[in-house]
């Protein structure tokens, strides 16, 4: 049995929050470690989203007198997935304005320089 071309969704997911992660640990620049961040992001909804479709059953509409809840898609993990999406896009807003003050005060966005014109100007 192929495991993989039955779970394509969850190891992609999984693949791409590796990328994700690898980005917010291994870069530097603060933007880049955002994208890295929402690459993440993007891989949870993703699994989210594989998880909760279930093949051959529908949208939870009630159609053709049908009311057992086999036949339906649970649509919590859509909800969750909805939810995210609003919540991810405004922490990113709010992220990108803070990088941008950080980069107004200190004239770079790298993390190490920042950190070391914090120190200094700590120290005087």
């Amino acid at each position: 049995m192929n495991h993989l071309g039955t779970n394509f969704y969850e190891a992609v997911s999984v693949i791409l929050f590796g990328i994700g992660f690898m980005n917010l640990l291994l870069q530097n620049n603060l933007i880049k470690k955002f994208i890295g961040l929402n690459i993440m992001d993007t891989a949870v909804y993703l699994f989210l989203a594989a998880k909760g479709y279930v093949m051959g059953r529908v949208a939870p509409v009630l159609t053709d007198g049908i009311i057992d809840a086999y036949y339906y898609i649970n649509p919590i993990p859509a909800g969750l997935v909805l939810t995210g999406i609003v919540v991810s896009v405004s922490v990113t807003a709010f992220s990108l304005a803070l990088v941008q003050r950080l980069y107004k005060h200190y004239g770079t966005l790298n993390m190490d320089e920042i950190m070391r014109i914090s120190r200094e100007e700590e120290g005087e």
